[in-house]
């Protein structure tokens, strides 16, 4: 069974997350979408509902479990067995940080190889930051997140729907 693990801080999950599982979900048996517990950042949502929201959103996918971890990704990928991390690329930029950590990543486990997959060009653009900004000051973010999200964003915000 070939396992693969994308990670993220999903901070909220946007469309473009969205649509980097549902390609990944096809290449593989099980997808596991993992949640990055970051103590150096300041999240919006929670790791337990940024989890929440990540199975309400793919529950229509049969081959994807959602998780959290702290810790070094290439840890976790060997805990869970797995023999792949995706990342989603959206401009050279990301590559370049990417690559490295991909490398890293080989040398410290050769059995696990990093799949990089090129974001649609319909979210290349779209990040959480972006979409944390927009709704911080009530912006439309419709065209960034599912429906049902956009309440508990704005939330955080003490924002109403614009």
């Amino acid at each position: 069974m070939t396992r693969a693990i994308y990670p993220g801080s999903f901070d909220p999950v946007t469309f473009g997350h969205i649509d980097m599982i549902e390609r990944s979900a096809k290449m593989v048996d099980e997808l596991l979408v993992s949640v990055l517990n970051n103590s150096a950042k300041n999240p919006l949502f929670s790791v337990k509902e940024r989890v929440s929201m990540l199975e309400e959103i793919t529950n229509h996918l049969p081959n994807v479990k959602v998780t959290s971890f702290d810790g070094l990704l290439i840890d976790y990928a060997r805990e869970m067995d797995a023999s792949i991390i995706i990342r989603g690329l959206r401009a050279v930029t990301d590559f370049e940080y990417e690559l490295q950590i991909a490398q890293t990543n080989r040398i410290v486990n050769p059995n696990i190889d990093t799949l990089f997959l090129t974001t649609s060009l319909e979210y290349a653009y779209l990040s959480s930051t972006i979409v944390k900004e927009v709704a911080s000051y009530g912006g439309d973010i419709s065209h960034f997140v599912p429906e049902k999200l956009i309440g508990r964003i704005y939330e955080k915000y003490n924002n109403k729907e614009s």
